[in-house]
């Protein structure tokens, strides 16, 4: 499909591009995520069976701009033009730090259908995988000096990838495109604020929102979400079975379509269910 642009309110021109023919659904990407990935394209086509999905690269990545200085309330910006883009009130699907924009994104009033975020990666309580409390100073240190690569292998082993791995990813190829979009790193980590979970902001969110979580993943992901539910007023829970924080396309979709419909119909405040 042809790379469309929208322009946000300080001007930079963020890149997206749509497929398929159902209602309209902006998907919001983690750290790292570019819509040129592999990865990327199997979800534009595994979602474009229910959906028209708009996929946009987040500013500083693939075809977007990256205008300066970096603050998250451009990055909202940028979301709410995608969003004028897709029809004004689209459905939103964000994943990992992606969620956690797109839940700041309509806390700020940013019109939304109904939003699912997926694993937004907060701290709540004080668990034994939390990451380094320096973390966003490293990361933005590293990427200061140029050294990229050791900026991704900090990221990798931050999110819990054993070190075993992050030395055979370095021979993959997703690990160029990792890479390439380093310089974003401290963007993601602007977006977390330090991972602390924000439940004032949360309480915010006027937006219906149903949280998904993996039946299959960590402990403090899984805390995240189920205290992300029982903040965002309204929201409802769904659990996708035999799933981690890097969700399958295959068992995402579904879960949105029912995700969506089940919210819809309910109305029930924090509702919790599991897809089949």
């Amino acid at each position: 499909m042809a790379t469309k642009f929208v322009t946000s309110a300080d001007g930079t021109r963020i890149a997206y591009e749509t497929m398929g023919q159902g209602a309209p659904l902006v998907f919001v990407w983690g750290a790292l995520g570019v819509r040129s990935s592999p990865f990327a394209k199997t979800m534009r086509e595994e979602l474009a069976k229910d959906f028209t999905v708009f996929d946009y690269d987040r500013r500083g990545r693939g075809e977007s701009g990256d205008t300066k200085p970096y603050a998250v309330a451009r990055e909202v910006e940028d979301l709410r033009e995608v969003c004028e883009a897709a029809g004004r009130r689209p459905y939103v699907a964000a994943t990992s730090s992606g969620a956690a924009l797109a839940l700041e994104a309509a806390a700020s009033g940013v019109p939304m259908k109904m939003l699912a975020a997926h694993e937004p990666p907060y701290m709540v309580g004080n668990p034994k995988d939390a990451p380094d409390p320096d973390y966003e100073r490293k990361m933005n240190e590293l990427i200061a000096r140029g050294k990229r690569d050791e900026a991704v292998k900090y990221f990798m082993r931050t999110v819990g990838v054993p070190g075993l791995f992050v030395v055979a990813m370095r021979f993959m190829p997703f690990w160029k495109d990792a890479v390439a979009a380093a310089h974003t790193l401290p963007y993601d980590a602007a977006v977390m604020d330090g991972f602390a979970f924000p439940e004032t902001r949360l309480r915010e969110v006027r937006v219906p929102t149903v949280v998904l979580v993996g039946g299959s993943t960590t402990p403090t992901l899984r805390a995240a979400a189920d205290a992300t539910a029982r903040t965002v007023p309204g929201a409802t829970e769904r659990v996708i079975p035999k799933q981690n924080h890097g969700v399958k396309p295959a068992a995402l979709r579904p879960a949105l379509v029912e995700g969506f419909r089940t919210a819809t119909d309910t109305g029930s405040p924090n509702a919790v269910s599991t897809t089949t």
